[in-house]
């Protein structure tokens, strides 16, 4: 009888032992690259410290020579230095909102903590060739004194910065000026003359006169900018207002603290960002019932009478609808939102009510608006 065997019977060992092969050369590559890795891994650990100091000194060289401007198109970009109120949230300083025009940066109101958010957002306050208050409760003057000192020590300013605001802003600047005035001797006498300028010290208040009327005051008309306040509702609070900036065709406006106006409504008319303060009846509700509970009938008056003067989300995006805006950024969160599933019930219908875009501002959110163009960017300057 004759046995057949399979041809391939022969190549089975062989074929096996190549593989094998394969598998333990792959091995040994692997554990090559796992110790070099771990060469490199310690190698950075021991060396952190020299690594981190060459990483810090690249940072400061790009920081110290960069322009507020640079890698951003001509335009207008309105950028939230602080969009917090009074009321504590460790992830929004005080209200402040600043504004590219070109490569002119200005700032509007300066509430506590923004003058650092200015800095971490590559608009240091040496660059600031303006500042405009929309009034002077403290939330939104509590950081100037503070604005005005980094411009001059900051700067080497020569002269102060102009600080526009209405009628008062002189005794809000005075008084500023009067509390550094010791700080400002310190620093002349251990820097020197040359270094910090005497003459740069402190604000130069510029006040202007506000009415109750539609018809807004020109305070920068130049032909490719122009700024201009008008009239708001924030009674008993006043003067108070709200400002209009145009630059080569793109529109902002910034409407202060207010509640829902009818002058908001008018500045906004085809805006393409409106920047608006914003309070929910909703949220603050739920504060003053529990100001209630706990017996505390000063907050429950204080809960009760801020809902009059403040406007609620869903009326600012029924006047942004009316006026045409093409985006909506609402800033001056009341109350705190320490959660971000809250934004929600901030809102309520809003973004129901209004077509366009609905932005609750955070710290470093910044609205572009190229000049020659109909884009409107977000990005966030602190994340």
């Amino acid at each position: 009888m004759t046995i057949a065997v399979p041809l391939s019977s022969g190549r089975v060992k062989p074929q096996l032992a190549a593989t094998s092969g394969r598998v333990l050369t792959l091995k040994r590559i692997a554990v090559v690259i796992a110790g070099l890795l771990a060469l490199v891994l310690a190698g950075a650990w021991v060396f952190r410290g020299e690594i981190a100091l060459q990483a810090m000194a690249r940072t400061m060289d790009r920081n110290l020579a960069a322009s507020p401007a640079d890698g951003l198109p001509d335009g207008l970009h309105v950028a939230l230095c602080g969009s917090g109120s009074p009321m504590p949230d460790p992830t929004r300083a005080g209200p402040c909102t600043a504004v590219l025009a070109g490569e002119r940066l200005f700032v509007f109101d300066s509430g506590a903590g923004s003058v650092r958010n200015l800095t971490l957002m590559g608009m240091a306050p040496a660059n600031v060739e303006r500042v405009f208050l929309t009034h002077f409760h403290s939330d939104h003057i509590d950081g100037l004194g503070e604005l005005m000192l980094q411009h001059w020590a900051g700067g080497g300013a020569k002269a102060p910065v102009p600080v526009h605001g209405p009628t008062g802003v002189e005794t809000v600047v005075s008084g500023l000026m009067t509390a550094y005035g010791p700080d400002r001797g310190y620093r002349i006498a251990h820097h020197g003359k040359a270094v910090i300028p005497p003459t740069g010290f402190g604000g130069e208040a510029r006040p202007f006169a506000i009415g109750s009327g539609p018809v807004p005051v020109t305070l920068i008309d130049e032909p490719d900018l122009k700024i201009r306040a008008f009239a708001v509702d924030h009674a008993p609070v006043s003067p108070a207002v709200g400002y209009i900036v145009e630059y080569k065709g793109r529109k902002v406006v910034i409407s202060g603290d207010t509640d829902i106006a009818a002058s908001v409504e008018q500045a906004a008319r085809n805006a393409d960002l409106l920047v608006h303060e914003a309070l929910s009846l909703r949220l603050v509700g739920l504060q003053k019932a529990a100001a209630e509970r706990a017996g505390r009938a000063n907050l429950v008056k204080i809960f009760a009478d801020i809902t009059d003067y403040h406007a609620d989300p869903e009326a600012i995006a029924a006047l942004a609808g009316r006026a045409k805006v093409r985006y909506l950024l609402l800033t001056h969160i009341v109350p705190a939102l320490p959660l971000r599933a809250l934004e929600g019930p901030f809102l309520g219908d809003s973004r129901k009510i209004f077509d366009g875009p609905v932005r609750v501002g955070r710290d470093g959110d910044m609205i572009s608006l190229p000049a020659g163009s109909a884009d409107i960017r977000h990005t966030n300057r602190l994340r």
